[in-house]
This record gives C-alpha cells, structure tokens and sequence, in this order.
C-alpha cells in the first residue's frame, strides 16, 4: 500500500534546478492524494513563467511513478495561491 510519506519522500528527490533545493522543503507542494495506486499531486512552481516548469514536472512524474505501487500519477500545477516562501525558508536563503 502506497502512503503519503511514500510520495513525500519520493517528492525530496525532485530539486528546483535554480535554487538547488528540494520541492517539498521549497513548499511547492500544496496536497497530496494517494487513492489505491493513483497519486494526485497539486504544485505551484516558484513563479508562472518558470523555465524549467516542463522539466520540473517530468521529474516528478518520473520519481512518483518508481515508487513501488503507483501506476497512475497526475500532476496539476496551480499559481492559487502564488509561491511565497515561509520566514523559515527566507531564513535558509539568508533573506
């Protein structure tokens, strides 16, 4: 059975080229939904005209469906509401 903690862990592993950094730690990630061997992903990226959007999304793709169990994976990218990083992510940039 495939859980959440899976598909985070496996979302660890997919990094924001320019920031060099994590999705899940960047909080690009909004909901998780693991139905049997489906797993729905809703992401923002860190601005609308993101270049490596098309390249991000194909990795996660790729990294959620080489967990053991996922069949389908479908990734819907969202800007509602737009990326803000938190004070704790302000602090690790230095900002």
């Amino acid at each position: 059975m495939i859980t959440k903690n899976d598909v985070v862990e496996a979302l660890k592993k997919v990094n924001d080229p320019e920031l060099h950094m994590d999705i899940w730690t960047l909080e690009l990630v909004y909901n998780i939904d693991v139905n049997d061997d489906n797993v729905d992903v809703t992401m923002t990226f860190t601005s609308p005209a993101c270049p490596y959007g098309p390249a991000l999304l194909e990795d996660v793709k790729q990294k959620l469906k080489e967990v053991n169990g996922v069949k389908n994976v479908n990734v819907e990218v969202t800007f509602d509401p737009p990326w803000e990083p938190s004070e704790e992510l302000r602090a690790m940039f230095g900002v």
